[in-house]
C-alpha cells in the first residue's frame, strides 16, 4: 500500500490542477466576456500542476499572475471568477507538504504577497474599470477597509491550506519513517539468520582450506621435488609430474569451492545497483541524503556487491533511527584505490527511536565486511553529532587476502 502511494502521489498535483480547470469551466460555462480570462485560470491551473514537480515555478506563478492582474496587465477577476484565487491556497498547501524545508517556509511570504496582490486586483478601482468588490457586494466601507479585509481573508484561507499541507506532509513522512524502521527491523531479523549461516559457511570454508589445501600444497611440493631428483627413470618422473599437476588442479578446485561457499547467500537479490535507491528512500523521508561515486567502477563479485548494499542499508537505517529524519547523510563509493572504499557520513541529533542498549548493527556490518574479504570501522566524527562508517571491500582485481596457495605455505 505504501509503495503504491509513493508511486502515484506525484500525480496528485497534476490531477488537482486538471480538476481546478474543469470546475472553473463548468462553473463559468455560458457567461460572456470570459475569453480573456482563460489565460489567467490556465496559468493558475498550471501552477497547481507544477506544485509538486517544480515548486519554485508554481510559487512564482501564484505571485506573478495576481500582480499582473493588479497592474491591469492581465484580465482582473469579476464578481463570479474571483474564487480562482483558491489556487494560491492549493499551491502553498502542496508545497507545504513537500520535503524541502526551504520551500516550505518560503511559501509563507509568497502567500502573503500573492494575497495582497489578489486583493488589490479585486478591490482597487480605476477610472477605466470601476467594477470591483465594493460594487459586487454593495459595500460602503471604503477601498482601504475592503482591501485589508480581502487581503486578510485570502491570506487566512491560504495559511490554512499551507498548515494542512504541512501537517499532511509531516504525517506522511513520519508514517513512512516508521514503516521503513519496521521493515528494516524485520529484514534485520532475516539477515541475522543469513549472517549466521554465512558465518558457518565461512568456518567450514576455513576448515576445508586448513585441512585440505595445506595437504595438497605439500603433495605438489613433494611431487615436484621428487620429479626433479628422479631424472633417470622417465616413467617415474612422468608419474610424479602427473601427481603434481593433478594436485595443483585439485588445489585450484578447492579454492573455487571455498569462494563459492563464502559467496553464497544474498548475491542474487541485491547489489551495487540497489545502493542509489536506498539514498532516494532517505530523501523521501525528508532526510538530506546524497550519493557520490568517484573513479571508474571495477568488477566485483556478486557476494561482495551484496555486502556493500547491506552495509549502506544498515548505515542509513541507523542514521534514521539514531539521528532522525532531519539528519544529513552522505554515501560515497570510491573506486580509485585497490578495491572499493565505502564511506557513510551523517550528522543529526534528533533520534527517531530511543536507545535501549548497544545494538548489533555495527558488529553485523563488520562481520559482513570480514566475510567478503574486507573490513569496516564505525565511530564518531570530528563535527558535533557526526557519525562515520568506513569500509573497504575487494574487487576482482584487488587481492583482499593472500592467495590460498601462499597461505597454505
Amino acid at each position: 500500500m505504501t509503495s503504491t502511494l509513493r508511486r502515484f502521489r506525484h500525480l496528485l498535483a497534476p490531477a488537482a490542477g486538471a480538476v481546478y480547470l474543469v470546475l472553473w469551466i463548468v462553473a463559468e460555462a455560458g457567461r460572456s466576456g470570459l475569453a480573456d480570462h482563460v489565460l489567467v485560470v490556465s496559468a493558475l491551473a498550471v501552477a497547481i500542476g507544477l506544485a509538486n514537480w517544480m515548486p519554485s515555478t508554481a510559487l512564482g506563478l501564484v505571485v506573478v499572475v495576481p500582480l499582473l492582474q493588479a497592474f491591469r496587465l492581465l484580465h482582473r477577476p469579476t464578481d463570479t471568477t474571483w474564487p480562482e484565487y483558491l489556487a494560491i491556497a492549493i499551491v502553498v498547501g502542496i508545497v507545504g507538504a513537500g520535503r524541502s524545508d526551504l520551500l516550505r517556509w518560503l511559501a509563507v511570504p509568497v502567500l502573503a504577497v500573492a494575497s495582497v496582490a489578489a486583493a488589490w486586483a479585486m478591490v482597487v478601482p480605476t477610472v477605466a474599470d470601476p467594477d470591483v468588490w465594493g460594487l459586487w457586494v454593495g459595500s460602503s466601507t471604503g477601498t482601504r477597509t475592503n482591501l485589508a479585509f480581502i487581503a486578510l481573508a485570502i491570506a487566512g484561507a491560504s495559511g490554512i491550506g499551507w498548515a494542512v499541507g504541512v501537517a499532511i506532509g509531516a504525517t506522511w513522512r513520519i508514517g513512512l519513517a516508521r514503516v521503513r524502521v519496521v521493515e528494516a527491523e524485520r529484514e534485520t531479523e532475516v539477515t541475522t539468520g543469513e549472517l549466521h549461516a554465512e558465518q558457518e559457511r565461512a568456518r567450514i570454508a576455513r576448515d576445508v582450506h586448513d585441512s585440505l589445501a595445506h595437504s595438497l600444497a605439500v603433495v605438489v611440493s613433494q611431487a615436484q621435488g621428487a620429479a626433479a631428483i628422479v631424472v633417470r627413470d622417465e616413467h617415474a618422473a612422468r608419474a610424479l609430474q602427473d601427481i603434481a599437476d593433478v594436485s595443483r588442479s585439485a588445489l585450484g578446485d578447492v579454492r573455487a569451492l571455498v569462494e563459492r561457499i563464502q559467496g553464497a547467500g544474498d548475491d542474487a537479490r541485491h547489489g551495487l545497483e540497489d545502493v542509489p535507491p536506498l539514498v532516494e528512500d532517505m530523501r523521501e523521508l525528508g532526510m538530506t541524503a546524497s550519493f557520490e561515486q568517484h573513479g571508474a567502477p571495477s568488477t566485483m563479485a556478486p557476494a561482495v556487491g551484496s555486502a556493500v548494499h547491506r552495509i549502506v542499508q544498515e548505515s542509513l537505517t541507523n542514521v534514521l533511527k539514531h539521528q532522525g529524519r532531519t539528519a544529513t547523510a552522505r554515501v560515497v563509493l570510491d573506486w580509485r584505490g585497490p578495491g572499493l572504499g565505502v564511506v557513510v557520513t551523517s550528522t543529526g541529533g534528533a533520534p527517531l527511536v530511543e536507545l535501549d542498549g548497544a545494538g548489533s548493527g555495527i558488529a553485523g556490518m563488520q562481520e559482513r565486511a570480514r566475510i567478503a574479504g574486507g573490513w569496516l570501522r564505525a565511530g564518531t566524527g570530528d563535527a558535533e553529532h557526526e557519525w562515520v562508517v568506513t569500509a573497504w571491500l575487494p574487487t576482482v582485481d584487488a587481492p583482499a587476502v593472500a592467495p590460498m596457495l601462499e597461505v597454505a605455505r
